[in-house]
Order: C-alpha cells, then sequence, then structure tokens
C-alpha cells in the first residue's frame, strides 16, 4: 500500500523554542511525527527547508552562518512536523552560547519520542566532519533512520559530485539500511524528488494511523 503523498509546500511556521520544556508547553504533546533538521552552521539548512517546502522564507537565511540558535518547528497537518535545529560547530559566538545550542539539539534528539528520521545536511565539498559522525551514529544506535543529505552539489562537476556520493556511501555502508545517502541543490533542485519520497515515507509510521482514525 502506497502512503499518502503529504504536499510539504503547506508548511507553515509553528514555534521557535528554547528547549524542550519550552516546546512541551506550546505543542500538543510528544506525539505525531517530527523530523529534525540538523547539520553544521555552514551546511544550507534553511536554503534546503525552503526549497523542500517551495517557501522562500519559511527558514530564514542569513548570511552569517550559524543564527539559527534556537528550535524552530513547523507544521505540516495535525500530526506532522519539521524541525530546524541549532546548526553546530561554526558559528563565531561566546563559548557559553554555543554550549547553550548544543545542550538544546542533545536534549531534543534524546528525548523526543516522536523523531520519525533525522536529515544530517553536510556540504558536498566537506562532508563527515567529527560532528556530522556523531550525529549520525547517536541516530542509528536510536534505531532512528538517518538522510545523509550532502548539500550544495551545484558546487561540484558531475563527476566529482558523484565521486564524493559515493564515498560517502561507502564510509556509512556499515550502518546499512538505516543511513541513506543523497546529493541536493537548493539552487538547482537536484535530488529534491527523491528527499520528498523519504520525508514522505517517514511521516507514515504505521502507530500514525490509529491516530488519525481516532481523530476522525
Amino acid at each position: 500500500m502506497t502512503n499518502p503523498q503529504i504536499d510539504f509546500r503547506r508548511a507553515k511556521f509553528l514555534i521557535s523554542a528554547p528547549d524542550i520544556a519550552h516546546l512541551d508547553k506550546h505543542l500538543p504533546g510528544d506525539t505525531g511525527v517530527e523530523i529534525a533538521f540538523a547539520g553544521r552552521s555552514n551546511a544550507g539548512k534553511s536554503s534546503a527547508l525552503n526549497a523542500l517546502t517551495e517557501q522562500k522564507n519559511l527558514a530564514r537565511t542569513s548570511k552569517t552562518p550559524g543564527r539559527t540558535q534556537l528550535i524552530n518547528v513547523f507544521a505540516l497537518d495535525e500530526h506532522r512536523r519539521l524541525v530546524d535545529l541549532p546548526g553546530y560547530g561554526f558559528a563565531q559566538v561566546p563559548m557559553a552560547m554555543k554550549i547553550k545550542w548544543q545542550n538544546a539539539l542533545g536534549e531534543y534528539l534524546q528525548e523526543r519520542r516522536c523523531l520519525s528520521g533525522v536529515v544530517v545536511l553536510m556540504d558536498i565539498r566537506h562532508p563527515l566532519k567529527d560532528l556530522d559522525m556523531q550525529m549520525i551514529e547517536w541516530a542509528v544506535a536510536s534505531e532512528i533512520p538517518v538522510l545523509a543529505l550532502l548539500t550544495k552539489s551545484d558546487k561540484l562537476a558531475q563527476s566529482a559530485k558523484m565521486k564524493t556520493v559515493n564515498e560517502v556511501r561507502k564510509a556509512l555502508a556499515e550502518f546499512g539500511d538505516w543511513v541513506q545517502v543523497e546529493p541536493f541543490s537548493s539552487l538547482k533542485g537536484t535530488g529534491k524528488p527523491k528527499v520528498l519520497s523519504i520525508l514522505n515515507a517517514w511521516c507514515h509510521p504505521d502507530w500514525l494511523e490509529f491516530i488519525e482514525e481516532d481523530a476522525e
């Protein structure tokens, strides 16, 4: 049976929160499905979210990496949400602020039960840095599927792009089906249909069907 198609263009801003406690106050419990977007501060998270939802300003972009300081939540429908997590590993901010961001990131990933999948975004020219690997390893250990999204693929020639994609797939092969690797370009739209297909599948865990039936 084919999953119903989610219209990601309907995404709308729901809430910004510094931590889990603030999320719990404003969202209807830790239920439904959330798909998290995580990555280094210069990986192009906001641009990717805007491209996937076909909205120019859904997620705020900045010429200064590291401006995503909060957990930003976007609703797809009553039960499904996209979550833009604070960027890691680059921002030129005080250490105390970095620690605060990382605490919020770690708390969300460890405590959010409705997390259905994690998109780990990496600049295709600089993939698999230590923090990227830590994120992937944690998610797989927690039995959460990962999409390793190699952004800014338009910056490389086709041969170089596919060489990098294959190298990353080989490096992550040990994780089996838990990790998928895809190239992506917010500018050119490269990889968009494949990414939306993966996200759509994550939006339909079997138990969510019972929640929707009860709500009817």
